[in-house]
């Protein structure tokens, strides 16, 4: 990142507006990322930070407030001389975004703001609210002239969920459309700002080594795996609106899909990625009464012991219905149905509670003939490339080789990559990646509109799939990896999940 600071001073100034300034994912996430942006000078030189909340606290009381979060959160180690720079740009409002008669007063205080920072009237919105606000808040920039009238840019950067199905993420997208124009939309889906998932692309078009066999005459199949130790915590009442499937499958699941399976970009423009990746949604198979049966497994968590303690069953959780249905597990097999992909399986899984949490894709390439080196007694082992997103951020790599130690014999020798080298030095986290790229006006990790409307048309079928299907629940203990079913899924092909 470092080697494009020139653009950070160029014409990027602008007031950075965050409404939920006092909510979670601000303190975590947004004004961390922003402490490392100050920090790599990546951020313009004439820019200001407004945070909306609905707390009245003093501009002394919220600085101080974010500054613990800082403190915890942030990954490089708290320096004065750095926070002192990021909290003269910081200036908290308290305002009510329900009051859609405050905006007016919300566009007078901007505008001062422009002449204290120069910052030509550009505006970046950021909706780090709940999703039932997105429409309310768009409403009151348009009633107030806030979504227009900039010299440069004026951009809505909005968090998932975007809709709670295909109807309602239509409706929602419909009524952004009638205040912001497509290109000034960023749908933002932070598992893209990771690492290893922009590293994706440079893996495959940047190696011909990859590229050459990145199709279905030489892969088995490919895995994608996001599980997690933790269960829903306080977030019950959330996650009891949306499961799985929602939560994790119809976005981060899908965007990971997309770059792994796309054609080759004519280009590295935004349009012409984000071109690929619908492509390769508009190829999925048909999703029939068949497909559904033979599939898709669901589960939920129930008691069970996770790192030596004792932990409750999904429905035990705070916020959660006694009996409730939500998945808190879904493992599904696709196909794409293109000339690259035909016959070749995408299993992927994600869960709550399991045994491990990590985030990776696996590609198993297929097997070599049972003749030569294979022929009696040696167990050949498949070539594995796997592209690890957390914890651990690096590229494993397994072939066969000679075991050096034996007179005969072939092992499975690895290769592994690992952030923690420091040729690499510290990987920054995805939020400063997407808001540098927001303020640099590059959607090329957001999700476009058709990108998202794909996504929910096979995520619909699905989730109404697990409404409607008789499931015992819960049907996996706490600390496993799953229901028994979603290993039966892959050792019906003759294949398994792998763990390595």
């Amino acid at each position: 990142m470092k080697e494009e600071l020139h653009l950070a001073n160029d014409n990027l100034s602008s007031i950075f507006v965050i409404f939920g300034g006092t909510g979670d994912l601000t303190h975590r996430k947004l004004i961390p990322a922003f402490y490392n942006l100050v920090r790599d000078k990546l951020i313009p030189e004439h820019f200001a930070i407004v945070t909306i909340g609905r707390r009245g606290m003093s501009q002394e009381e919220y600085k101080r407030d974010i500054y613990t979060a800082v403190n915890k959160y942030s990954r490089k180690k708290m320096d004065d001389v750095i926070w002192n720079q990021l909290q003269a740009m910081i200036h908290y409002y308290p305002f009510d975004f329900t009051d859609i008669y405050g905006y007016h007063a919300l566009n007078s205080y901007l505008q001062d703001l422009d002449q204290k920072f120069q910052t030509n009237g550009n505006r970046v919105f950021y909706l780090a609210v709940a999703p039932e606000y997105f429409e309310t808040i768009v409403q009151g920039l348009k009633n107030s002239n806030m979504s227009c009238c900039s010299r440069d840019f004026n951009r809505l950067v909005i968090e998932k969920p975007f809709g709670k199905d295909l109807t309602t993420a239509r409706n929602l997208n419909n009524k952004i459309l009638e205040v912001y124009p497509e290109t000034s939309i960023y749908r933002i889906d932070h598992y893209l700002g990771k690492e290893m998932i922009q590293n994706i692309m440079v893996l495959r078009f940047a190696n011909s080594v990859f590229e050459a066999v990145w199709n279905n005459k030489y892969v088995d199949n490919i895995q994608i795996s996001l599980t997690e130790t933790l269960g829903v915590g306080s977030r019950g009442g959330y996650y009891e609106r949306s499961g799985a499937m929602r939560d994790m499958i119809q976005n981060h699941i899908f965007q990971i899909l997309t770059l792994i399976a796309m054609e080759p970009p004519i280009n590295l423009q935004m349009d012409s990625i984000r071109s690929e990746k619908q492509k390769v949604l508009a190829a999925i198979e048909d999703i029939s009464p068949e497909f559904l049966k033979n599939n898709v497994i669901f589960g939920q968590y129930g008691k069970g012991i996770i790192e030596g303690k004792d932990v409750p069953a999904y429905r035990e959780e705070k916020n959660v219905s006694d009996n409730s249905d939500t998945e808190t597990f879904a493992a599904i097999k696709l196909h794409i149905n293109n000339f690259r992909w035909a016959g070749t399986p995408f299993y992927v899984r994600t869960g709550k509670r399991l045994a491990n949490g990590t985030a990776e894709i696996v590609v198993q390439f297929k097997t070599m003939p049972n003749i030569l080196y294979f022929k009696d007694k040696d167990i050949q082992e498949p070539n594995l490339l796997i592209l690890r997103i957390q914890p651990n951020v690096g590229v494993y790599f397994q072939f066969n080789t000679k075991d050096y130690h034996a007179h005969s014999g072939i092992i499975p020798a690895k290769m592994d990559t690992s952030t923690h080298n420091p040729i690499q030095g510290n990987t920054p986290e995805a939020y400063e990646r997407l808001i540098y790229d927001i303020l640099r006006g590059d959607a090329s990790l957001f999700s476009r509109w058709d990108e998202v409307e794909s996504a929910w048309m096979v995520a619909d079928q699905l989730i109404q799939y697990r409404e409607q299907a008789k499931i015992h629940f819960p049907n996996y203990a706490a600390g496993s990896m799953g229901p028994d079913a979603s290993f039966e899924l892959l050792a019906k092909d003759g294949r398994k999940w792998w763990n390595i």
